[in-house]
């Protein structure tokens, strides 16, 4: 008999994260899923059981801490499940001024954003490497190609996710394993971020998806090994923007868009 596999997604509970989870159960995927802990993992959890009949199985970890990324992975080891995907998605997203954040914010930020998906992705590449076919999906963001005034460590960190998922599946492919990074503009998360896109302009509106029309667009990706996903017509326009438009009018641009949307 075939041995099960496993779908490892990180911040799973809410947002992003929780629409990735309903998307793999919806195409028979079992699942790990991981996230802070608290009723929300347990609730989807529950819910993914009894409406798509697939296997869950819940961590709940603060991968901002490194200590939690080996629990996580020796627990996981323990129960013997077989891993072929993992879906980097936990992070933290902000807004603040560089000189004004607080330095024990920004050194979590970092370690969730850079440390956490390095040490997973190292740490699950022996259980990938035993499954024929393997996937890695990071999620960066659009703001990686720009340089956001407000968004200085976030914008930073998930360069960084950008770059290492591009190197690292050079050095895979010889191992059957496929790594996708997915950089996604705005998108309606929750209730403040919500609001926050509210205050942008026309365009900038326009370009702003849920994260359930997101998620089938990450998988189809991931799942044809496809190397940046880039969610959106208008976002795969604003990218060609970035190659076009002259340094000097971009700077104008973001300055406008930045006043409109941190407006105090």
């Amino acid at each position: 008999m075939n041995k099960e596999i496993y779908t490892l997604i990180t911040g799973a509970s809410t947002g992003f994260g929780k629409s990735l989870a309903l998307e793999c159960a919806s195409r028979k995927m079992n699942l790990v899923i991981v996230a802070l802990p608290g009723p929300e993992l347990n609730e989807l959890a529950d819910f993914i059981r009894s409406t798509y009949a697939v296997k869950v199985f819940t961590f709940a970890k603060d991968l901002s801490l490194e200590s939690e990324c080996f629990k996580l992975h020796s627990e996981i080891t323990a129960l013997n499940l077989s891993i072929n995907t993992l879906i980097n998605n936990a992070g933290m997203v902000s807004t603040y001024i560089f000189h004004e954040g607080e330095i024990a914010f920004i050194e979590k930020q970092i370690k969730l954003n850079v440390l956490s998906i390095t040490l997973l992705s190292h740490l699950f590449l022996e259980k990938l490497k035993q499954c024929s076919q393997s996937y890695i999906l990071n999620v960066s963001s659009l703001s990686t190609f720009y340089y956001l005034p407000h968004k200085s460590v976030y914008a930073a960190s998930k360069a960084y996710v950008y770059s290492l998922s591009k190197t690292i599946r050079k050095e895979l492919k010889p191992f059957g394993i496929s790594v996708s990074v997915i950089c996604p503009g705005g998108m309606n998360t929750n209730a403040d971020i919500i609001k926050v896109n509210k205050r942008g302009s026309w365009f900038v509106q326009q370009s702003v998806m849920n994260p359930d029309k997101v998620a089938p667009i990450a998988i189809d990706g991931m799942l044809k090994g496809k190397e940046v996903i880039i969610p959106g017509k208008l976002n795969n326009f604003f990218k060609l923007l970035d190659f076009i438009l002259p340094s000097s009018l971009k700077k104008i641009i973001i300055r406008s868009q930045m006043k409109k949307l941190y407006r105090k």
